[in-house]
């Protein structure tokens, strides 16, 4: 693909979110030709946070790894709707745009919208639910805007058929590492194959048939005001008690840790879940993060075992590794193996601290 129409796509994709088209089958293994991203299977789709428990999910990703290219040839003069957060913590999104007018929303760090009105000190937004007013001075355009968001959007794979088995390899002779129900979603760590499609499976490689897979790329959004009061309140309720079950709120939200740890490490070394577990504890301490275990855990933005249902089923069927137990414990009793590093991802070579396939940062 040439320069001029590589960056067209991504130009048309951050203006564009199609929906996931959900089919029905088997459990299935075939193929499916064609990289889907460079089809525009879909577009830079804007995350809703829900009021839910399922948050939405955003990891960073770099362009190289979503085979973006932001080079463009001198002539093409294609605009992007796309604009994204330029903070620390969050802008403020305002009725008017002034200094002092009625907050309705915030855009977080890392988050994005689409202009709607483009002034000389303010402009107008839509991100997420919130549409309302930004000051210039904390926000990007164009090529920063675009850069941005392929550095911290993130390639999802959502499962479009009944049952779909996870391979070690990237063939159906290779064992099984488990099964993902219909409506899974999944991160992607490599798109490149034309048949399959390497997943992050419990922090290990997986290999599953792109013909059954709706695959996405996504930045996350902003919330209302009202979500804002909705969530906080939720959370609020999760300190007291996470679930109305048998245990105390301290063994709630130990059991909770440790489902995420299972759901994002449960195939890595007790190295790599501790650490999992202490980023997890270090954004609790600190004050750009929620200051619960479940509000950081179902924060938007966060761990994509949250976003999908993941966490909560784990959670609930009590089928948890003993080992992912113990590193939430350790964890939760202080303990760092990633000093106060609030960030992990699949290693991609990027800066940072490796244990296992996970970098910390």
């Amino acid at each position: 693909m040439n320069r001029v129409s590589r960056w067209a796509q991504v130009c048309l994709a951050v203006v564009i979110s199609l929906g996931m088209i959900l089919g029905s089958g088997l459990t299935a293994e075939a193929s499916n030709k064609g990289n889907a991203l460079s089809e525009l299977n879909a577009g830079v789709a804007q995350v809703l946070y829900p009021t839910s428990a399922s948050a939405s999910d955003v990891i960073k990703a770099t362009a190289e790894e979503l085979n973006i290219t932001f080079d463009k040839d001198e002539d093409d003069e294609t605009v992007s709707d796309l604009v994204m957060a330029n903070v620390k913590n969050a802008l403020n999104l305002r009725e008017e745009p002034e200094d002092g007018a009625k907050k309705i929303g915030k855009v977080y760090k890392d988050c994005g919208g689409t202009i709607l009105e483009l002034g000389d000190g303010w402009t107008k937004i839509q991100s997420g639910n919130a549409v309302g007013w930004a000051n210039n001075d904390y926000l990007l355009f164009g090529d920063d805007a675009l850069e941005l968001a392929a550095e911290v959007g993130i390639t999802l794979a959502t499962v479009n058929t009944t049952t779909l088995r996870v391979r070690s390899e990237a063939n159906t002779e290779a064992s099984v590492l488990g099964l993902l129900p219909q409506g899974e979603i999944m991160e992607v760590v490599d798109d490149s194959d034309e048949d399959w499609v390497c997943i992050d499976y419990e922090g290990q490689d997986g290999y599953v048939s792109r013909e059954f897979l709706d695959i996405t790329f996504q930045i996350d959004t902003g919330e209302t005001m009202e979500e804002i009061k909705e969530r906080e309140a939720a959370e609020a309720e999760a300190k007291r008690h996470v679930n109305y079950g048998e245990f105390t709120a301290d063994a709630d939200e130990a059991l909770l840790l440790a489902a995420l740890i299972q759901c994002e490490a449960g195939g890595e070394s007790y190295e790599g879940q501790v650490a999992v577990g202490a980023v997890v504890m270090n954004r609790v301490r600190s004050s750009a993060y929620p200051d619960t275990i479940h509000g950081v855990i179902y924060a938007s933005g966060q761990f994509t075992p949250a976003m999908n249902g993941k966490v909560n089923r784990v959670y609930e069927s009590g089928k948890i590794k003993q080992s992912c137990i113990d590193a939430a414990n350790e964890a939760l009793s202080g303990v760092s193996n990633v000093g106060d590093r609030t960030h992990f991802r699949r290693n991609n070579g990027r800066d940072g601290l490796v244990i296992g396939n996970h970098v910390f940062y």
